[in-house]
């Protein structure tokens, strides 16, 4: 028998995994998706729907480019993918610059497509490529102090700002179905959402949770979050985020 504990973090895996995906279970408790589908819009597009390859601007690793601003996807969570495709899809998110095509793309998709999608870059392991952080400084680009960001990501500041990790764990590890992996993630990409989340042009966080930690966040601190972060080491999964995660898969069926 699960203690009381672990018991309460499936159900509200569960309650999650419905609430923030905007996906429903099918009869027999599942959802279905279609990880070689997803490989193929992600490799190739959708060219009668206008839709580019996804492998264009997120790399072929789905590893994401601070060239072009790009988020990684690689194992980053299912539930996270598909909630952002939907908002996309929705005009709930609206990206600017090179990010502003995704509202078209997202609309071309299915539901069953955006699942598929989701389901194939939550396959595709991380493969240890972080951004380049002197070569981004070299190039002109502002970038923070790692030692200087990881206070914040673990500590953050007493009476302002809570602690990066208090939701996406430890380095950034993420906690699904809610809380997507931002450890290693791209350095341009979380200076701009973490811009974007305080200014407000970025408005799909659950229940404001992300607003209201960005607004007392100082440019500075935004550089040196997103150095520590961009670079953080990974870590050993602890028991409650392996739960969360099987919880989460056990409700996706993955065909091939």
């Amino acid at each position: 028998m699960l203690r009381l504990s672990k018991l309460a973090k499936v159900c509200w895996g569960t309650v999650a995994l419905l609430a923030f995906s905007g996906v429903s279970f099918a009869g027999d408790g599942a959802v279905t998706a279609n990880a070689s589908n997803g490989k193929n819009i992600f490799e190739n597009g959708k060219p009668d729907a206008g839709v580019t390859a996804c492998v264009t601007c997120h790399g072929e690793k789905a590893m994401g480019n601070d060239d072009m601003g790009t988020p990684r996807l690689a194992n980053l969570g299912y539930v996270y993918i598909v909630k952002q495709l939907t908002n996309f899809a929705e005009d709930k998110r609206t990206p600017q610059g090179l990010g502003a095509v995704m509202n078209g793309f997202a609309k071309s998709l299915s539901e069953q497509e955006k699942r598929d999608i989701s389901a194939y870059v939550n396959t595709l392991p991380k493969s240890g490529e972080t951004s380049d952080l002197k070569g981004l400084k070299a190039a002109g680009t502002a970038v923070g102090e790692p030692y200087k960001g990881e206070i914040l990501v673990r500590y953050g500041v007493e009476g302002k700002v809570s602690a990066c990790q208090s939701c996406h764990g430890f380095n950034g590890r993420g906690a699904d179905p809610v809380y997507p992996k931002i450890g290693q993630q791209k350095y341009v990409y979380i200076v701009n959402q973490l811009t974007n989340w305080r200014d407000a042009s970025r408005t799909n966080d659950p229940m404001g949770q992300m607003r209201a930690i960005a607004k007392n966040l100082t440019d500075d601190d935004i550089h040196n979050a997103a150095a520590y972060l961009s670079q953080a080491p990974e870590s050993t999964m602890g028991d409650s985020m392996e739960l969360n995660n099987q919880m989460v898969m056990q409700h996706v069926k993955i065909t091939k």
